[in-house]
């Protein structure tokens, strides 16, 4: 009864705390010393009711905390220099290791760091702040360097940090201390011990051990989100417990005493943590893999949920910008979901091996446990992300610890490490296939039409359901075998359409349109913003080469989902504009302006913008650079706008005597800055809209509404049609949508 109403009392205050940090770190310096003033009022009232007084007093530190840190950050000269836009010359120190970064047109490294001096007008402060440097080029930066730098400040979005860093120029001027050069060593030596193998199995191995994931592919990482596997490319809890669970049953099994087996815990803990770097991924690894093991240990689940509410506690005490970062929440939600309902589960399967029913019961609670965060991150529900963790479940302790004996072995015999290295290489295969497999799945991920926290009520709901249904085993079975099925083959009754003109796939707020050239065929123009929605599209429309591939222009929304697109297709021709677009894969690569023509089978392309003479495009002066062509398919032709303003628009009505077209690609998702005239100039009988629902830009305008009506145009939106095909019905135009 003792240690239940010890839960009931510490499981509150980590709420508490939780929530207060998630709170205050957004709010002003008086807020937080409101709410201190405030529980420390609480705290004296009811000192004696330790149900009462150990929350007020968790509520007093995590609002001195924050109050201290935002106030530090707001009174620095950093903060003050960075408000001014001030170039500086500044010596930092290297927080994080850096990480390379790749968007549309871009590449740079961003590094997090801690100013320690700042100069500026000959005037010199010495300080100690967090700021995020962005520097040009992939660079490698190791946690500790310190660094001289010239750079450009400019705000920082977060509270507890005092400015973002653009680095004109950088200089190292020193290592880190011993501790941080010896971890690289070992990180050294587990790249060492793989780079005889020269694939993304290698490239996991670091991931697993230590967290370096440089040497990964962006197609491999998306297949890792896809079948919910990301867990496994940063440091998780369950790396710790790997490692730590065979440090301690290898003493227990030599009768090393409690003593001992403590003491290496502790350093095993530790020396994992340098290892990996002390980022904040690591912290709640360290953390929570060490709660997970206890709990499992103790075999107490009320002593496990004890754990978890005083490591929260610890943690947001420490860090209360951990409190609202998703890594911490998906952190502690997935603890608390194997450590509370794992056991039910498992006992509900019964009818299993004990081994296979926890192997069962364990992805399904953490998947539950972290689906609405899930969600909210990705707007997509994994439909295989519990097969998938089942499956490779048993891959991952081997390549874990044989790649850290790979490292260690390559400090003392380096002709060796290939040997641990190759076994950890062949079970990190096993793994990297599993996440190809599942991610080519038609049915590997749905999206959730509604906001995140409706899944709040849902899940609960559904796990209820889980439950329900594991206690009948033909029943299970049989579910688990349907649901199989259509992942592997999701029913689609009646697509993809025949005779098809053109496409508009549904990829929420852009632009991811597909004209069929041939069987399994197809130009594809732009792709949206994330690489879900398009490869599902392309899967569903069964198209598994991309003839050209055509980016209108730059802009995150139109480009960035590059990667779902060609994910296990083959990308002929690349074409864009002035503006450029990401690198991708293909045969060759085009540059499109005003006057080009453009065949693809029996499709015919026309370019109608830019003009010849555009140069070079600023970031703000992408939309107006918008790709324009015609594309005439089984004799009808569809216009494709981009983002094109007005004033662009009235150009490119400029330079085209003819505009017709029988399809219309409404520029820029429906935005009311456009021109009146290029309507009436096109004619055409149908309009698409490429947006996402509830856009916080109020597109498509009711202006661009109205006069599509007063046009008498069949206006089809992919917000509220989803997906949508134009098809050719002898000869004419009829909509699908699904």
């Amino acid at each position: 009864m003792t240690g239940s109403r010890s839960d009931l009392r510490v499981v509150p205050a980590a709420l508490a705390a939780w929530a207060t940090a998630a709170a205050l770190t957004r709010a002003p310096v008086p807020v937080s010393l409101v709410v201190a003033v405030v529980a420390v009022a609480v705290l004296a009232w009811g000192w004696r009711r330790p149900s009462l007084a150990f929350p007020a007093a968790v509520l007093v530190v995590v609002a001195a905390t924050c109050g201290w840190r935002v106030a530090a950050v707001e009174s620095s000269p950093v903060t003050q220099l960075a408000e001014r836009g001030a170039t500086v010359r500044a010596e930092v120190h290297v927080r994080e290791d850096g990480r390379v970064f790749a968007g549309a047109g871009r590449a740079g490294t961003v590094v997090p760091v801690t100013v320690r001096v700042v100069e500026s007008r000959g005037r010199t402060w010495r300080v100690r702040v967090r700021a995020t440097a962005f520097v040009e080029g992939s660079e490698r930066f190791v946690t500790g360097t310190r660094l001289t730098v010239r750079a450009g400040l400019q705000p920082s979005d977060d509270s507890d940090e005092a400015a973002v860093l653009r680095v004109h120029d950088w200089l190292p001027v020193g290592a880190g201390p011993w501790w941080w050069r010896w971890s690289e060593v070992v990180r050294d030596g587990v790249r060492d011990g793989v780079d005889h193998r020269d694939d993304q199995a290698a490239a996991l191995v670091p991931a697993l051990v230590a967290g370096d994931e440089s040497g990964l592919s962006d197609r491999t990482r998306e297949e890792f989100a896809t079948t919910g596997l990301t867990h496994l490319l940063a440091v998780s809890g369950a790396n710790l417990t790997i490692v730590l669970g065979i440090v301690l049953l290898g003493l227990r099994a030599v009768g090393a005493s409690r003593r001992v087996v403590l003491v290496a815990g502790v350093l095993t803990v530790v020396a994992f943590v340098v290892v990996a770097r002390p980022e904040p991924s690591v912290q709640r690894a360290a953390v929570m893999g060490s709660v997970a093991l206890a709990g499992l240990l103790v075999g107490s689940r009320g002593a496990g949920l004890r754990a978890l509410a005083w490591s929260v506690v610890a943690l947001v005490v420490l860090d209360p910008w951990l409190a609202t970062r998703p890594g911490f929440v998906l952190s502690v939600s997935a603890t608390a979901g194997i450590i509370a309902p794992t056991p039910v589960l498992t006992r509900r399967l019964h009818w299993l091996p004990l081994p296979v029913a926890t192997a069962v019961a364990v992805p399904i609670a953490a998947h539950l446990a972290c689906l609405p965060v899930a969600t909210s991150l990705s707007g997509e529900i994994s439909m295989v992300a519990v097969f998938a963790n089942i499956v490779v479940a048993p891959a991952v302790a081997p390549a874990t610890v044989a790649g850290l004996a790979a490292g260690l072995v390559d400090l003392v015999a380096p002709a060796l490490a290939p040997v641990p290295g190759t076994v950890a290489w062949a079970a990190a295969s096993v793994i990297v296939r599993v996440a190809r497999l599942g991610a080519s799945a038609p049915g590997a991920a749905i999206t959730w039409p509604w906001p995140w926290w409706t899944l709040i009520p849902v899940t609960p709901m559904v796990g209820w359901g889980v439950w329900w249904l594991l206690r009948r085993p033909a029943l299970a079975v049989g579910m688990t075998l349907g649901l199989l099925v259509a992942i592997v083959r999701t029913p689609t009754p009646g697509w993809p359409p025949r005779d098809v003109v053109v496409v508009a796939c549904d990829v929420g707020q852009g632009d991811g349109f597909v004209v069929p050239t041939a069987p399994g065929e197809a130009i594809v123009i732009d792709v949206g913003q994330e690489p879900g929605p398009i490869h599902r599209c392309l899967t569903e429309l069964e198209i598994d080469r991309i003839a050209l591939l055509l980016f209108t222009h730059g802009d995150a929304d139109h480009v960035d989902g590059w990667r779902g697109a060609v994910r296990g297709r083959e990308v002929a021709v690349l074409a864009d504009g002035p503006s450029g677009g990401p690198s991708v894969p293909a045969a060759r690569r085009i540059r499109l302006l005003a006057g080009q023509h453009v065949k693809v089978g029996d499709v015919g392309l026309e370019v109608l913008w830019p003009r010849a003479d555009t140069g070079r495009v600023t970031p703000e002066a992408r939309n107006d650079a918008s790709v324009v062509v015609r594309a005439t398919v089984r004799g009808h032709r569809i216009l494709f706008t981009g983002d094109l303003g007005e004033e662009a628009q009235r150009g490119l009505g400029r330079l085209n005597a003819d505009l017709s077209a029988d399809v219309l690609k409404v520029a820029h998702h429906g935005s009311a800055d456009r021109w009146e005239g290029l309507l009436e100039r096109v004619g055409p009988s149908v309009a698409l809209v490429g947006v996402g629902a509830d856009n916080p830009h109020g597109h498509p305008t009711s202006a661009v509404l109205d006069d599509l009506a007063r046009q008498r145009v069949a206006v089809w939106r992919t917000d509220t049609s989803g997906t949508i095909a134009v098809l050719d019905r002898d000869g004419r135009l009829v909509v699908s949508a699904r």
